[in-house]
């Protein structure tokens, strides 16, 4: 025999309603609670676009530059014809060498995660490639090990970080 039991405060949520469901279990019938007009925090998703420059692409830009044959640009009387055409090919090349890059943030920010403990959690993931299937016990003891002291430095980050949230808030 179980027995189940939904609280709800009905000083915030004041707008709900009951159903009776038969579901045909012996001699208990499920019971549906609709709640209207509830909020769910929900973290919207960020896009953020990006492109990456470094040599070897400047390196590709410069030499699909040098091969462009440029007489299409210079054939044109008006000067506003010969500029869309230079632009259009260069534009051209430059989303081609330089592509764009679409990043997703749909998590809430962790302002306390430095860039050390993001190099440590990576650190931690490769020891645990490592230990799992090393068949000596110092490196899955060594992974322990390391794993305790990476909770404890996160936990002391995120303290700190909300303690200093606190202490410099102003309350009205």
């Amino acid at each position: 025999m179980t027995i189940d039991n939904i609280f709800i405060n009905t000083v915030n949520q004041n707008s709900f309603s009951v159903y009776p469901c038969i579901n045909g279990l012996l001699d208990h019938d499920a019971q549906i609670i609709v709640l209207h007009d509830i909020a769910i925090m929900t973290y919207e998703k960020q896009l953020f676009f990006c492109r990456r420059f470094n040599e070897a692409a400047i390196t590709d830009l410069t030499i699909k530059l040098s091969y462009e044959l440029w007489e299409d640009v210079l054939s044109y009387n008006d000067v506003n014809m010969s500029f869309n055409k230079f632009l259009n090919i260069y534009l051209t090349i430059f989303y081609f060498s330089f592509p764009t890059k679409t990043i997703y943030n749909s998590s809430p920010s962790k302002a306390w995660l430095t860039q050390g403990i993001r190099i440590s959690c990576r650190n931690k993931r490769q020891l645990y490639l490592i230990s799992r299937h090393s068949l000596h016990q110092n490196k899955k003891i060594y992974y322990r090990r390391y794993c305790k002291v990476l909770a404890e430095v996160i936990k002391l980050a995120k303290l700190k970080y909300y303690n200093n949230l606190l202490i410099n808030s102003v309350n009205p």
